[in-house]
């Protein structure tokens, strides 16, 4: 799926400046960041039009969000079959049969947004410095640690939710009333249509034209706007000895290179659960983290395999090394003025900061493990989730080589 997504923007030459991805089994947030005129990013647009059914548009921010639609036959075969452009679109058309697509423009709006930094420094390679903020704040940061010396860098791309207004405006009816005791009753009649953090798939009256054959109107159709809590990532004490594998690689900085490698894991069915990628230390390269299932075996042909590849420097599977690692997550919840003070009480505890308040909706920015953000994601569940934007996972090999699985092993004296 991500292979995919990255193919609209390799196959055209537009270069992905950061990108990150929450997954779980059957849904995927996106957040891309692509730069360029308005013309060249109406054309992203206009491709992504082509390749499924975009409710909203987008420009510099996209926030896409996937479902896929397993079982449905989405497009006549038949007809498809005739179509002059089947040799060049054949990918294109596999993507739209699995794809329903939900593009949000948010570089016109005001926004939360935020990256996450992991970097290790030569003046002490034992110690790790985690930093958040918007990408200035990133700027500033590596550039007043490089006199002390850089040593590597693993970043998160840029994940971004928008700022709710204040006032009578606000559209209370499109989050869980589970917060709202007080409206209920004063809801329109249509306007629950989606209720449950459901809205439906609109159909798109813009006219597709060009090379891409497009799926068939989804009425009625409904997509979750939250992520899952939990990823679905595999028990690492699996008897058949597959596991989450945590692969870290430096390769360039260059239009198409994303979708080159993502395509070494589509090829050959591996399924990738966390994906980040961000500048690394060495300028015109990119480190991608990424966490994939397997057996020790399995993992180590694909290692082997994208070695071969010519815009990849390094690659590791740091598993069974101890390293650091970290996610950012970035959650707005229905809350009223009643039940606010609540939600900030579970938010401490967690240590997540509250960014953004309207008079509706709290918006918390949270940093740690996916055990942390799965706990934190259910905790708030009852008060109703408006939206999630996840970071995959970043991670660097602890230079101590001591970490919590390391210390669990040891008894020590009380």
């Amino acid at each position: 799926m991500i292979n995919r997504i990255a193919g609209v923007f390799a196959s055209r030459g537009y270069k992905i400046e950061s990108l990150a991805v929450g997954l779980n089994e059957d849904k995927a947030l996106f957040t891309i960041v692509v730069s360029g005129t308005d013309k060249v990013l109406r054309q992203v647009v206009e491709q992504l039009q082509k390749l499924v059914n975009v409710l909203k548009r987008s420009a510099l921010c996209l926030r896409v969000f996937c479902d896929m639609l397993l079982g449905n036959k989405v497009f006549d075969s038949e007809n498809f079959e005739k179509n002059e452009y089947k040799g060049n679109v054949h990918r294109l058309v596999d993507a739209a049969r699995f794809i329903s697509v939900q593009v949000e423009d948010l570089s016109k709006e005001p926004q939360v947004e935020r990256e996450l930094m992991v970097l290790k420094v030569r003046a002490d390679s034992k110690h790790h410095a985690e930093v958040t903020g918007d990408p200035g704040k990133m700027a500033a940061v590596q550039r007043n640690f490089c006199k002390f010396g850089i040593k590597e860098i693993a970043r998160t791309g840029k994940i971004a939710l928008r700022r709710e207004k204040m006032g009578l405006s606000a559209p209370f009816w499109r989050y869980s009333a589970a917060s709202y005791p007080d409206l209920e009753g004063k809801t329109p009649i249509n306007a629950l249509v989606g209720a449950k953090n459901m809205t439906p798939v609109a159909t798109n009256d813009m006219p597709v034209g060009g090379d891409v054959y497009p799926i068939e109107p989804s009425d009625g159709f409904t997509v979750n706007q939250v992520l899952d809590a939990h990823w679905g990532v595999l028990n690492d004490e699996d008897v058949s000895g597959i596991q989450s594998h945590t692969l870290s690689m430096l390769v360039n900085d260059a239009p198409g290179v994303l979708k080159i490698v993502t395509g070494v894991f589509a090829r050959r069915g591996y399924n990738i659960q966390s994906l980040a990628v961000g500048h690394a230390e060495v300028e015109g390269l990119s480190r991608l983290t990424t966490v994939v299932p397997g057996t020790d075996q399995s993992i180590g042909k694909l290692v082997q395999q994208l070695y071969k590849l010519v815009e990849l420097h390094e690659v590791r599977d740091i598993t069974h090394l101890p390293f650091a690692q970290r996610e950012l997550m970035l959650i707005k919840i229905a809350v009223n003025a009643a039940a606010r003070r609540d939600v900030l009480d579970i938010a401490s505890i967690f240590r997540a900061k509250a960014v953004d308040v309207s008079d509706h909706t709290i918006t918390l920015e949270l940093t740690g493990d996916l055990d942390k953000m799965v706990a934190l994601q259910r905790l708030l569940e009852p008060y109703g989730i408006c939206e999630v934007a996840r970071t995959g996972r970043i991670a660097l090999v602890r230079e101590s080589g001591v970490d919590s699985k390391y210390l669990r092993g040891y008894s020590f004296p009380l």
